[in-house]
């Protein structure tokens, strides 16, 4: 297995995750929230998703699937375009509602089709180009796919864990 090949296996795994996550739940079930603080599915998919499409187009010189794609306008959230979740409130969680399976799957296949393209050209001296100059040491583009996998996978366990507990109550 070469680079890409392992990279490109590591991104399939994070699209598995949120195809399962996601497979036949309502808007309703997807807003879900155990609690008034905690994360919903459609959030913690919609977030991951974001935060993906917005790391990897920058590392890679491309558009975000989100605005050049037209996403932004299919979700119709009262976000600026340039929001990823992070650092959201309870409040802007919970605005992430009304979303169906087939738009948060949707959107995350479009970014996933564009992380493929651009993974499966990488080559070991790729991952040594700096991406990110705002870090102390400044940040490859093997720590920031990297970084993006680990985040991916930690969230689409979360959406998992939250769907569990859906269909338990």
């Amino acid at each position: 297995m070469n680079t890409s090949e392992v990279v490109a296996d590591a991104f399939g795994r994070v699209q598995e995750e949120v195809h399962a996550a996601v497979e036949g739940l309502t808007a309703d079930e997807l807003a879900f929230r155990p609690d008034g603080e905690a994360n919903s599915i459609a959030w913690l998919v919609w977030h991951l998703t974001r935060v993906q499409d917005d790391h990897v187009a920058d590392a890679a010189g491309l558009d975000q699937v989100w605005t050049g794609q037209g996403w932004a306008g299919r979700f119709a959230l009262a976000f600026g375009d340039e929001e990823t979740g992070y650092g959201h409130t309870s409040q802007q969680v919970a605005a992430v509602r009304d979303v169906s399976a087939e738009q948060l799957r949707g959107y995350y296949d479009a970014v996933h089709e564009q992380t493929m393209a651009f993974v499966r050209g990488l080559d070991d001296p790729a991952l040594d180009r700096v991406v990110d100059e705002r870090w102390t040491p400044h940040v490859t583009l093997g720590v920031r796919l990297i970084s993006v996998i680990a985040d991916d996978l930690q969230h689409a366990g979360q959406a998992a864990y939250v769907r569990g507990l859906l269909k338990r109550r």
